[in-house]
């Protein structure tokens, strides 16, 4: 499952629409937070509204586009077909002019009921979102020449009113540091002009205006200056408003907060009416600020801001704006995407607060569709969903983009859905509020599948014939999500020659009941139970280096199997169960054998090789409980697998059968995944380099037949060996390493594996490693390239030197 993110959360802009071509009005009255989901086709459009240009703009207007917060929010999609999940959401934070607190009205708000730029509840408006973008979007590309002398500084009221005037650029003059501001400082943010732009004079009057209203500044002006080509640039000169020092900070969350609307304050108040009113606007903030429920900022990014304000000395408009930008950094990269600081209030006091809206969830709506996309009656039960679904996406949490990602793993893992959406978008009713809608669309409940295959085998004289074609193929069938409770039957047939099915059919059928306690037991348990009928090649009976081939023996294995599982984590799992079976040992031509074969000298075949049942009959009945516990810690950095996993299984015969045998077999596999080197996660970004070592140890006391010995050799125990190539016992360790260096978009890598038999073999009845002469014990190095599912690799066998090429599927570890 793959991940992908292409959004950026725009906390400085007060609308953004993927759809949008040029430039696009703001709207910082509106008091909502809004989330707008976009195509994943489609790109963000630019931070601030750029006016209609001529073709010979300055290519640096781009530069001076404000600084993006890079955080995420984004509709969670995921196409089950293509096993990836593409995520897209965008969140718009609007605020409301009026509000307890919001922007200055709420008597602290801007300026904690009587700092400079605080009244009227325009200054955060400007602080916080982009001004309202000045530029006329009907206006044409077309511009004026200033008609001036070249060089010359022109106030904004000798500009004439009928021209439109092309802005070759833009500077920012502070006249306490007495220097121009480079692009970078935040106070470009505040300004919705562009350099490439076509304005006119109330246009820029309207922008000055602004500035000077804010807040923002203690005094600001504007003036141009003539270029030979007929553009001006624009200084913006200003002295920056600050506030009194704190010595305090709080952070709070006013998310589903209602808003009131604070009274207007009448120019003809007596000195008296508005001191009544400023002591009854702070009051109405000291109550918002008590209802108001603690937010999730940790303690050291307190500590961080509280050592900003010491440094600082007296509170000024750039350093609330670095506050703001480190809250809402720590809230996007702990996953928090839609929380965004809305308001500072309480200035001009020692504390500072801070007002977050943190995007609560109010509402989870699930919703089932059909092939069309609309709204129907799904089959399957609610709360097989509403299970999967973490604490996060729940009503009353705060919604947070890595809940998206497991709610999509999750649900996928129940294999029922083609396509699963998860889409959160804001309550309109519930301001600050966010709804997570999870829009399914379910699969077909009954398939079948038929596959088939081809085999030529030698006729009369080595040569084919017609009836030499044999047919085979599997036939499988699946009936799912019965009950809508997730319960299904599964079957399979499975031979090589339709022909003659009865020689090596093959068959399992399985009810899976999850479940097992309940929809609604916190206990994940289910119930397998199945019936099988399974043919192998043992790798017991192999021959060792330089024997001629030894005649194979093939075990046939039917019987029953029920057992439970018990969910710990997605990957973590206990199983326990019991086996009941009948075991067939057969040759060649499905002949039953109880002995094991050779090849004599004169080109005969002798069955008197190791017994292949403890019966000795060739066939063996018995009962075990099995139980298998997994931990697995392992996780997907940038695709390469990192973390350890530990399995351990046993299977306890329980005197049931043949010989009354009575048994235990065990083995434990410990797999570490050591990241060799940090790196950046994130999508399109390369693996670390990887080095495995893996331990496996496997031993049986009691009776022990001999299709059920360990073997060594083979491409999941030694490689570089056939199956069984180095013999069978009754204990064996293998030791393993190999390093995974990233090439690409694929890796290579190194390993040298070691198993041994520990001097068990003659404890195997008939001791078939010494009858087809196997050292017991062997070693192998090489190299190899993972190209897709497929592993290429080069191994030596240690012990004659030789080196060989293999293709396998699938990993080693």
């Amino acid at each position: 499952m793959s991940f992908t993110a292409s959004s950026n959360l725009l906390p400085n802009t007060a609308i953004l629409s993927s759809r949008r071509k040029q430039s696009a009005s703001f709207n910082p009255r509106a008091s909502s937070i809004k989330c707008d989901l976009f195509s994943p086709t489609s790109s963000p459009s630019p931070l601030n509204p750029k006016p209609h240009s001529n073709s010979n703009s300055n290519s640096n207007s781009n530069s001076k586009q404000p600084k993006i917060q890079n955080s995420l929010l984004k509709a969670l999609t995921f196409s089950g077909t293509a096993a990836a999940a593409s995520i897209f959401f965008r969140l718009t934070p609007l605020i409301d002019s009026g509000g307890g607190g919001n922007c200055g009205g709420g008597g602290g708000g801007g300026g904690g009921g009587g700092g400079d730029g605080g009244a009227g509840g325009e200054f955060w408006k400007k602080l916080f979102f982009v001004a309202p973008a000045n530029a006329d979007e009907s206006q044409s590309e077309d511009w004026d020449s200033h008609g001036l002398p070249a060089n010359i500084v022109v106030q904004l009221n000798k500009l004439s009113g009928f021209k439109k005037y092309k802005l070759s650029e833009i500077l920012f003059f502070d006249r306490r540091r007495w220097t121009t501001v480079g692009t970078e400082d935040s106070f470009f943010e505040m300004v919705s002009l562009r350099p490439g732009g076509v304005y006119t004079k109330a246009q820029l009057q309207k922008e000055l205006e602004s500035l000077a209203t804010c807040g923002m500044f203690e005094k600001v002006d504007m003036e141009g200056k003539t270029n030979p080509d007929g553009t001006i640039g624009i200084t913006i000169s200003f002295t920056e408003s600050t506030w009194q020092s704190a010595d305090k900070f709080r952070c709070i969350n006013v998310g589903l907060m209602q808003q009131s609307k604070p009274i207007e304050m009448d120019s003809d108040m007596t000195d008296k009416e508005k001191l009544e009113y400023y002591r009854s606007q702070e009051k109405d903030y000291r109550r918002r600020i008590e209802r108001a429920r603690p937010c999730l900022l940790p303690t050291q990014v307190h500590r961080e801001v509280l050592q900003m304000l010491r440094e600082q000395g007296k509170v000024s408009a750039r350093l609330l704006q670095k506050i703001r930008d480190r809250v809402q950094k720590w809230y996007h990269d702990e996953g928090y995407a839609c929380a965004q600081v809305v308001n500072f209030g309480n200035l001009n006091t020692k504390e500072v607060v801070c007002e977050v809206v943190e995007g609560d969830v109010t509402q989870l709506v699930i919703q089932y569709l059909d092939k069309l996309g609309n709204v129907v009656e799904g089959h399957t039960q609610l709360p097989v969903v509403k299970r999967e679904l973490p604490k996060q996406l729940r009503q009353g949490q705060v919604f947070n983009i890595e809940a998206g990602k497991q709610a999509l793993r999750n649900i996928n893992s129940l294999a029922l859905f083609s396509n699963i959406e998860v889409n959160p978008r804001p309550d309109e009713k519930n301001e600050g509020g966010i709804i997570v809608e999870i829009k399914l669309k379910e699969l077909e409940p009954k398939s079948a599948e038929v596959s088939t295959e081809w085999s030529i085998v030698p006729g009369r004289g080595g040569r084919p014939t017609l009836a030499s074609f044999q047919p085979g193929g599997t036939v499988s069938f699946e009936h799912r999500n019965i009950k809508g409770l997730n319960r299904s039957i599964l079957g399979s047939i499975t031979t090589s020659n339709f022909f003659s099915a009865q020689e090596d059919l093959s068959f399992k059928l399985e009810y899976v009941h999850p479940y097992l306690d309940g929809l609604y037991s916190s206990r994940n348990q289910t119930l397998r139970a199945s019936c099988f009928n399974i043919r192998k090649l043992s790798p017991v009976f192999t021959g060792g280096p330089g024997v001629d081939e030894v005649p194979p023996i093939w075990v046939d294995r039917t019987g029953m199997k029920a057992n439970i599982t018990e969910n710990f984590t997605r990957q973590s799992k206990f199983t326990y169960g019991i086996v009941m079976e009948e075991i067939t040992t057969s040759d060649e031509s499905s002949h039953i054998s109880s002995n094991g074969q050779r090849v004599l000298p004169s080109g005969g075949i002798s069955a008197d090789g190791p017994p292949t049942t403890l019966s000795g009959t060739g066939v063996d009945r018995m009962a075990f409980l099995q139980a298998n516990i997994t931990r697995d810690n392992t996780k997907f950095v940038n695709g390469a697998v990192v973390g350890d996993r530990n399995v351990f299984q046993v299977d306890q015969g329980l005197g049931i059968g043949s010989k009354f045998p009575f048994f235990n077999r065990h083995q434990l596999t410990l797999t570490r995944f050591i990241q060799l080197k940090e790196v950046e996660e994130a999508a399109g970004k390369p693996p670390p380099p990887v080095l495995v070592l893996n331990g496996h140890y496997g031993g049986c006391v009691g009776d022990l037949p001999s299709y059920d010995a360990f073997t060594l050799g083979g491409p999941y125990s030694v490689r570089g060996y056939n199956m069984g190539e180095l013999g069978a016992a009754r204990n064996i360790l293998e030791l393993g390493a190999e390093i995974r260096i990233p090439v690409r978009n694929t890796h290579v890598y190194a390993f040298a594996e070691h198993g041994n038999d520990l001097g068990t073999s003659k404890d195997v009845k008939g001791n078939p490693t010494e009858v087809y002469r196997r050292m017991g014990h062997g070693s192998s190095y090489g190299v190899g390239v993972k190209l897709g599912l497929v592993r290429a690799e080069y191994a030596v066998d240690h012990n004659t030197g030789n080196g060989s090429v293999f293709f396998r599927f699938g990993e080693r570890y």
